[in-house]
């Protein structure tokens, strides 16, 4: 298309048409010109069509394949594996002729109680921005756009509509914007969808801090800017802000009459409404204006890729009595309903309509015969229902092994709502308790899309966490569970002991429509780790059928300019008898803090996923540069690293410490700093080139004279002013003073 000659043939109706969508999916065509409408269709993992209509519970979206929601997925810590679903669903969106895939979804786990937890890969910045990249990098490959959401400050569903995530600025740039900003800086997704909630008093549909200078001016994105659906306040200040897309459109496009209005009476500069215009003529150009025939996408091929990714992504939390892998030869019972009818994703907008379903109970026959009880009812679970409970207990007394399927009921997690606790139903632990107290062999196989509370966990010997595992789920559990397969997931976010141990929990929901992060950049293991708090089961915690150890830590450089990079090397080695797959973690932490900077421990800056075979050892290599060192100064409004010595920790979780290295990284940009006669000695002794201050210092106080070598402890914290005051200046004046610390210092 000759975008700039379109634009100049359009008519200004036209052109505010051309800002909001014909229906719930589609943009507006402008048939004279050419311009063809483009579909948007809802994810992340799957494709979910529907044909017309928005937020019916009747509708039914076109079949695809279910792959595991990001909360599972994730926890492989494998790029190439994500990339490989991207790919998958971009083929589906080829077939169905969508043009742009609504997601993925990169908020930040927050809190446990987040109802669309199930959605978003991680607490932790780095490997949801990584899981992100993957992700779109595989969909937008196969020519289908990406939409990355929902821009921010999105954590929870409770009065999403209305309140006001009130956020800090260093907190934003740490936490909550890294996932976009990798994503934008380096897979340039085709859209960026603006959240419902206010950040920091701005609808973020209409803020000009997120939509233009954080966005397009810090992070260059091209893309076009489209609302959550109906999440536009004023149409008018959205334009102004960088918002070009309204969704959905409406049979009565009232904002499109405001637009036009707007630009009629002057209130609007048909230049900036244009500029809308062209972004979305480029995204039509980009992704869409061709017809896409494909031969139908192979479901087979798939499902496999499905069940892959679920197997790939379990996480087995415990294995303490070893009664995994089962013994196929064992009298084994399933209990639980969801073996027969598993939870495999989560409700709203991502719910798929899956091509097939295999649940544990149908996938275990390909190797053993089990006996099976219901336990419960997962539509009323809420107490223990007795009949049931009874006759799972008398399976329990005759089996060798109890294997129970629990988890959280579709009535308790979905967008739109939160959760209130983190309990399962009352009536699925009674169960366990009494299973476990007839027979010590329990396995616990989890299906929920978040973390949860184990009041029994001392009581069973081996628990496997499924999460929401998608169409396959059912296999993967079964080949997990029976050593086929080796269990290689990691946790992608932590399980505190209980709800009140989350840094957020006094802030959570907030008051009305405030919600105050008050926590910070201490979110996830970043708080439990600075804590030294207890937790259930740690960040990226994970066991696996053999074992890993880790040796020969190397760094290229010891000590590095923040301009430079360093390489670190290990050899990690399968010292167990099976293959199997290890996520190597690498951790940065300040050796030792001090009060110019308040950070966590260690954060999570590298992972690899490395296949070994039994014995079998690999050198394991990351490259890090200045960001892995870093923190976001806001004095400056960038990424700035203290001079310090700082540690390499590489880890089997954020707890499990394998190795470690020092590194010192010295800072080559100065942070602008002026003393006065207020400043403490310990900040002038900090600062660049304040040798001939002190010096003189030294020279005119007597008490100072040993400032330069060991000064006693409490000097340090002394103000200038404090020494003028108590009569250890008294020949000079504290004009003069301060006249001496600008000629030398400032």
């Amino acid at each position: 298309m000759d975008i700039n000659e379109i634009i100049s043939q359009m008519t200004l109706e036209e052109k505010a048409g051309l800002c909001s969508g014909v229906n719930s999916w589609e943009t507006k065509p402008v048939e004279k010109l050419g311009v063809t409408s483009i579909m948007m269709c809802d994810g992340p993992h799957g494709l979910r069509k529907i044909a017309s209509g928005f937020g019916d519970p009747n509708l039914k979206s076109n079949p695809a394949t279910c792959f595991p929601p990001a909360v599972l997925s994730a926890c492989s810590f494998d790029r190439e594996l994500i990339g490989e679903i991207g790919a998958a669903i971009g083929d589906e969106c080829v077939f169905e002729n969508v043009s742009v895939l609504l997601g993925p979804g990169v908020n930040i786990k927050r809190s446990p109680l987040c109802g669309r937890n199930f959605e978003y890969p991680s607490e932790d910045p780095y490997l949801s921005g990584e899981f992100a990249k993957a992700f779109i990098d595989g969909v937008q490959s196969k020519g289908v756009g990406t939409c990355i959401k929902h821009f921010a400050a999105n954590e929870q569903e409770t009065r999403r509509f209305s309140s006001d995530s009130r956020v800090d600025e260093r907190t934003l740039h740490e936490i909550y914007f890294p996932p976009f900003k990798k994503v934008v800086e380096e897979a340039q997704p085709t859209m960026i969808m603006s959240s419902y909630n206010k950040l920091n008093g701005d609808y973020t549909s209409e803020s000009q801090y997120l939509l233009t200078e954080i966005l397009r001016d810090r992070w260059a994105f091209d893309g076009v800017a489209v609302s959550d659906w109906g999440a536009v306040n004023h149409r008018i200040k959205g334009l102004v802000a960088g918002l070009d897309l309204e969704m959905p459109g409406s049979a009565e496009p009232l904002n499109d009459k405001f637009i036009i209005e707007a630009v009629r009476s002057g209130a609007l500069p048909e230049s900036t409404l244009d500029i809308a215009v062209e972004r979305i003529l480029k995204l039509i150009e980009r992704v869409g204006n061709k017809k896409k025939e494909s031969a139908p996408f192979d479901a087979d091929k798939h499902n496999s890729l499905a069940l892959r990714v679920a197997t790939e992504s379990m996480v087995l939390l415990k294995n303490d009595k070893g009664l995994l892998p089962l013994n196929e030869k064992a009298k084994i019972v399933f209990i639980g309903e969801f073996a027969k009818t598993p939870r495999y994703q989560g409700a709203g907008s991502s719910d798929v309509n899956p091509l097939s379903i295999t649940c544990a109970l149908d996938a275990v026959m390909k190797y053993t015969n089990v006996s099976y009880c219901k336990g419960y009812d997962t539509n009323n679970c809420d107490e223990p229902d007795a009949v049931l409970q009874a006759e799972a207990v008398s399976a329990a007394k005759v089996a060798d092994v109890c294997v129970l399927f629990v988890g959280l009921p579709p009535a308790y997690e979905s967008e739109g709502f939160d959760r209130k606790h983190m309990h399962l139903p009352q009536g699925q632990n009674s169960l366990i308790e009494a299973v476990a107290k007839e027979n010590p062999n329990v396995v616990v196989v989890l299906h929920n899309g978040s973390p949860i509370e184990m009041p029994w966990i001392d009581s069973v010997g081996s628990l496997l966490e499924a999460y929401l595992g998608g169409q396959a789920c059912g296999g993967a559990i079964i080949d997990i569970l029976f050593g086929k397969a080796n269990p290689c997931g990691k946790l992608a976010e932590s399980f505190p002991l209980k709800l009140s141990d989350n840094p957020s929990y006094l802030f959570y929901f907030g008051e009305r429509d405030l919600a105050e992060y008050r926590e910070g950049v201490f979110v996830g293991y970043r708080y439990y780790d600075a804590k030294k708090m207890d937790v259930l089961f740690p960040f990226g915690h994970g066991l696996s059928y053999t074992s890993y150890e880790y040796s020969n830590l190397r760094l290229s450089k010891t000590e590095i300019d923040d301009t430079e990079t360093v390489t670190i090397q290990v050899d990690v080695t399968n010292i167990g008898t099976i293959a199997g797959k290890e996520i190597v973690q690498l951790y940065v932490g300040q050796k030792e803090k001090d009060d110019r900077l308040i950070r966590a421990d260690k954060e999570l800056k590298e992972f690899a996923k490395v296949s070994l075979g039994a014995g079998e050892t690999k050198t394991v290599v990351f490259t890090l540069d200045k960001y892995a060192f870093a923190y976001y100064n806001t004095e400056i409004s960038d990424w700035h690293v203290l001079s310090a010595e700082y540690e390499i920790i590489l880890g089997r979780s954020s707890r499990d410490i394998a190795a470690t290295a020092e590194i010192v990284v010295n800072s080559t940009v100065q942070i602008p700093f002026r003393a006065d006669v207020n400043t403490t000695i310990r900040d002038i002794r900090r600062m660049e080139r304040s040798e001939p201050f002190l010096k003189w210092l030294a020279e005119t106080v007597p008490f100072c004279a040993k400032i330069n070598d060991d000064p006693e402890p409490y000097v340090p914290e002394m103000v200038l002013r404090q020494l003028w005051l108590m009569g250890m200046m008294t020949e000079k004046s504290l004009d003069e003073v301060q006249k001496t610390i600008d000629e030398k210092l400032n």
